[in-house]
């Protein structure tokens, strides 16, 4: 880990890079505005989901949640509703959280200094410094991946960004680069750099601004940086789904707050063994989470009597709704994808 001076000037390394970012910044709606809940909501939404990818939901979010008071007040399955394809829908449940303390706790203004904005349901340091630096002006660095990314090649540091100590590390590195009164939009042309320029394969290092700069680049080893030793342990995870129908009907329940995908719906996870018999088909999925791989079995169920199909419901309370009708509620992607491939049978 290398230590810079106290007095180290790498301003004109800040003053480039807002160079730059005036001409290649990239044209997004939410750039236009500096109300904090706007920002609050397109920084959850793309911590998980690249731009071009979530502009739709975003914009989509935005019109039918337009501030706090309507976010809060909204039933949940709306909200997962209009998540929906973002994934990481623990987000959204936070975000509602968050709204619900906002009304609550300050009055439904939106906090506007950097400790009460971390005091929000899910969010974390980074949000709350991009927040509290584009809305507010606060000389914080939003530091996230894109900031490992591109000050470990600049400086060719060494520092492992899986050690906790490392987020402080960079973000007083990064304040050495940060110009006076530009924090928010020096955290986004950082932002903007690591998406597009300092990717993390192949970077574009002929259109960056940095490049003379860049130790990584004069040394040949941007593929090295930023180190990270330490790996998230995957598991193993294996889950059975009874997809009971009759005729177009299925059961369908809303998953509780613990476990994986929570507050989602879901297909029964067990049936009476006197049902057994009657199964028709297992299909076998397997997914990815971020820590979990999934192995999945869907296991279709045809009843015929509908007295069987309604005490089946009743039993596991579960709701009966069609196939069509189904779309209308949020679940795994995995579920959404089987419920879609029976919709489109002929």
């Amino acid at each position: 880990m290398k230590k810079y001076k106290q007095n180290a000037d790498f301003l004109y390394l800040g003053k480039a890079l807002l160079a730059w970012y005036g001409i290649y910044g990239r044209d997004l709606p939410f750039r236009k505005t500096k109300d904090p809940y706007k920002i609050w909501i397109c920084e959850i939404i793309f911590q998980q989901t690249r731009i071009q990818q979530g502009l739709d939901h975003y914009n989509k979010f935005i019109e039918r949640f337009p501030d706090v008071a309507s976010l809060a007040a909204a039933e949940t399955d709306e909200v997962l509703l209009y998540w929906k394809g973002l994934g990481y829908y623990s987000r959204a449940l936070n975000l509602q959280k968050a709204a619900v303390q906002i009304m609550t706790e300050f009055g439904g203004v939106f906090p506007d200094n950097y400790n009460n904005i971390l005091s929000l349901r899910g969010v974390g340091p980074y949000t709350a410094a991009a927040i509290s630096s584009i809305c507010f002006g606060m000389h914080i660095p939003a530091v996230d991946g894109n900031f490992y990314r591109v000050l470990s090649r600049v400086f060719a540091d060494d520092t492992d960004i899986s050690h906790s100590s490392s987020f402080a590390y960079f973000s007083e590195l990064a304040l050495r680069l940060m110009p006076p009164g530009e924090a928010g939009t020096f955290n986004e042309a950082v932002m903007d750099l690591g998406s597009e320029i300092c990717r993390p394969r192949n970077p574009l290092c002929d259109q960056c601004p940095l490049q003379k700069d860049c130790r990584a680049f004069q040394l040949g080893r941007t593929a090295e940086f930023p180190v990270k030793t330490k790996k998230t342990a995957v598991k193993e995870l294996k889950l059975t789904y009874y997809f009971v129908r009759f005729g177009n009907e299925i059961l369908i329940r809303r998953r509780a707050e613990d476990h994986i995908w929570k507050k989602l719906y879901e297909f029964p996870d067990e049936v009476p063994a006197n049902l057994l018999p009657v199964v028709m088909e297992t299909n076998t999925v397997y997914h990815k989470l971020s820590h979990r791989n999934l192995s999945i079995d869907f296991v279709d169920v045809f009843l015929e009597k509908r007295t069987e199909f309604e005490a089946l419901a009743r039993a596991g309370s579960y709701q009966i709704v069609t196939l069509e009708q189904s779309l209308l509620h949020s679940f795994p992607k995995p579920l959404e994808n089987y419920i879609a491939a029976q919709v489109a049978r002929p």
